[in-house]
């Protein structure tokens, strides 16, 4: 059987093993994780309890996950928002709630397959071990997060916006609501990231981690809470970047259950953070190409709601 092993530590003295494992290992429904506990797969300090059991903090938990053979990824036809597209490549701007590549618990549904439905000869790239792994996706963005994101439609394309990434000649703008206004109206967070060695699904600011520069500018602050509007501009592109960032200068993205507050205050089921603006060169015409998308109704409601 293949499988994957995880190691975690308890964190959080009275919580239920069941809980504790959802909130900690991806894509995983409650009925699964109460699954792989009632089989034995998990283990608390050597020891397989109930799903039940709570914690008095600093237990070491052993999880084994069986992994199933890979399947074939499938074209769906999925509707997308294209805001650009010609022979080389789109710009789409992806709604909150869809995962972008195929993973454990998303199988389906996923940007991948919705993307190799509308441009078949993204097929060719899945026996390509260079582009295997990216099918035409540049970059990424969060399940709860929109906005715009630039798919390749061919090998060289891909290739070259992948260089212009890694150069950091993209230009990538995101608008965030804060729990709090910073202490200044622009700034820079210049702190490393890294995967948090406690917690698999959260990132964290480690000085052994790999550097993560975001710049930020509040752009509106006349909310109720303290809130503030603000956008951030990428100068690296760490897993869960802006979300970590603000978390570290105290004032977590409204929204986000993993950086900031477990209990949200205000009813949105997403991270208020949405990539508005991109920018970067064509590949094969050189031309600067600069797009932008309008906040989602449901987060501009929000902000109505808090004046």
């Amino acid at each position: 059987m293949n499988k994957q092993e995880l190691t975690l530590i308890a964190d959080t003295p009275k919580q239920r093993l069941d809980k504790f494992i959802l909130e900690h290992v991806d894509g995983m429904s409650r009925t699964q994780v109460q699954a792989l506990i009632r089989d034995g797969l998990v283990t608390v300090n050597g020891n397989i309890e109930k799903t039940g059991f709570k914690f008095k903090g600093g237990e070491t938990i052993q999880v084994t996950i069986p992994i199933e053979e890979e399947t074939e990824l499938e074209p769906e036809d999925i509707e997308l928002e294209f805001v650009y597209e010609d022979d080389d490549l789109a710009v789409i701007n992806k709604q909150a709630g869809m995962v972008v590549h195929p993973g454990i618990g998303h199988e389906t549904g996923t940007l991948v397959n919705a993307i190799l439905a509308r441009y078949p000869e993204l097929a060719d790239m899945i026996d390509d071990e260079e582009t295997q792994e990216r099918l035409g996706i540049v970059h990424r963005l969060d399940k709860g997060t929109s906005g715009l994101i630039v798919v390749a439609r061919n090998k060289a394309t891909l290739l070259d916006l992948m260089g212009q990434f890694q150069e950091r000649t993209v230009d990538k703008t995101y608008l965030a609501l804060l729990e709090k206004t910073p202490k200044t109206p622009v700034g820079v967070v210049d702190a490393p990231i890294a995967r948090d060695p406690r917690q698999r699904k959260r990132m964290g600011v480690n000085r052994k981690g790999k550097d993560a520069v975001t710049e930020f500018e509040v752009i509106d602050s006349d909310f109720q809470g303290d809130r503030a509007l603000v956008k951030c501009k990428l100068l690296t592109g760490r897993t869960h970047q802006i979300r970590v960032h603000m978390a570290f200068i105290g004032c977590p993205i409204v929204g986000d259950t993993v950086y900031g507050y477990r209990k949200q205050r205000l009813k949105l089921k997403r991270q208020f953070l949405h990539a508005a603006e991109l920018a970067f060169d064509h590949p094969t015409t050189g031309e600067r190409m600069e797009f932008s998308a309008p906040m989602p109704s449901n987060l501009q409601n929000i902000l109505d709601k808090l004046r």
